[in-house]
């Protein structure tokens, strides 16, 4: 993918205004010039790899299986006549001209980035009509693919007794389009979607966005904090009053009671910090992006003054809070760091840019100097020095 392709012509504010989170939007070729950033080998590659998760999807008739990576390189070479599909998880985490896909959709939060999903398929391959609990940009990078649209479904929509996939019970398409390269389709939470393949060699650059549920935010946020809690920290009723009845629950106890709870859970610093680094958290904390050789603060120091720039590592997530007066709390990784001064400027322009230019000047903060050999000693960033 070059380094000029952008979106062209689009426009995002209304597009955040009348369709996100709302209905669907197709879009037909926005890029100033396209260019597919994976070919087909590439994926079936990364599909063979360990630490990538793949899934193999086969229709024969009504039935539908599916394959778990890794897959051996022999099993492309085994597929028979039925339509097939090959998925891959978080290729933006392998393949830089991927993850550049996504700094075009930078008026979207970064907390609420997921990852892209890279699709392959042969004539007549699909997933099945499904819905997601996410929105969803679904980019055509190579070949066509018929995409129909369906109703709004719910937690209460009847699905097919598949052990894995969340395939409709009942599909009838309300809308229809054919997507060739470059061709973008925006689709909102819980929109019943089918897309199939028109013809062979067709690709297709999912999109996804994170929308935590209520029940993993309670769920997340009330195990960070009984594990600060003390274990002496208990219900006290002193200048207790007998009761008529001892067997009443009385409202002076239950509202004592729901204080405990409430008042440890409506601490909002402690929660800003909690889902900072719960947003940022690692997609596959297994893979270690720790360089082989480490630099010294000098080493550091030197490359800044000799005006290198800094590339984020498209697997790792950046985003920070905002703090009293002029300090932040960039979350990087899963990681907290307390920034203030020119560690907080520079932690803003880490988090907007994947490419950044260090001022030559920061070279002479201890702080800027900590905090940047901190990102680059687990891999969070590195030198530019393709040029």
């Amino acid at each position: 993918m070059a380094e000029t392709m952008r979106l062209s012509g689009f426009d995002s504010d209304g597009f955040l205004r009348d369709n996100w989170q709302q209905r669907p939007l197709l879009i037909r070729n926005p890029w100033n010039a396209w260019r597919n950033p994976l070919e087909p080998d590439e994926l079936a590659g990364l599909a063979c790899e360990s630490e990538v998760e793949s899934r193999l999807v086969i229709q024969t008739g009504d039935s539908w299986e599916l394959e778990h990576g890794p897959l051996p390189a022999e099993r492309f070479g085994q597929l028979g006549e039925s339509p097939w599909t090959l998925l891959v998880q978080a290729v933006d985490h392998h393949v830089p001209q991927v993850a550049a896909l996504l700094d075009r959709l930078r008026f979207i939060p970064n907390w609420r980035v997921d990852d892209v999903m890279v699709s392959y398929a042969e004539d007549g391959g699909g997933v099945g009509p499904h819905f997601d609990n996410y929105d969803v940009f679904l980019v055509q990078g190579l070949g066509r693919r018929r995409w129909q649209i369906g109703a709004k479904c719910d937690a209460a929509t009847e699905l097919l007794p598949h052990p894995e996939l969340r395939l409709l019970a009942k599909f009838e398409a309300e809308q229809e389009w054919v997507l060739e390269p470059g061709d973008m389709l925006y689709i909102p939470p819980g929109i019943a979607h089918n897309g199939v393949a028109v013809g062979d060699d067709c690709m297709t650059y999912s999109i996804g966005f994170r929308a935590p549920a209520r029940s993993e935010l309670i769920a997340g946020w009330a195990e960070a904090m009984l594990a600060g809690l003390e274990e002496d920290d208990r219900y006290r009723d002193p200048g207790l009053i007998r009761q008529d009845n001892p067997g009443e629950i009385t409202p002076r106890a239950l509202s004592d009671l729901h204080a405990m709870i409430t008042e440890a859970l409506r601490d909002r610093d402690t929660f800003a910090r909690w889902f900072g680094q719960y947003a940022t958290a690692p997609k596959n904390p297994a893979i270690d992006w720790e360089p082989e050789l480490p630099l010294d603060i000098e080493e550091l120091r030197n490359r800044l003054e000799g005006g290198l720039s800094l590339l984020r590592n498209p697997a790792i997530r950046f985003s920070f809070i905002r703090g009293r007066e002029d300090t932040l709390g960039l979350f990087v990784d899963g990681q907290h760091f307390a920034c203030q001064g020119a560690t907080a400027a520079l932690a803003e322009r880490l988090c907007a840019d994947d490419r950044l230019a260090v001022d030559a000047a920061l070279a002479g903060s201890d702080e800027v100097l900590e905090l940047l050999l901190e990102l680059l000693e687990q891999g969070s960033v590195a030198f530019d020095t393709g040029g």
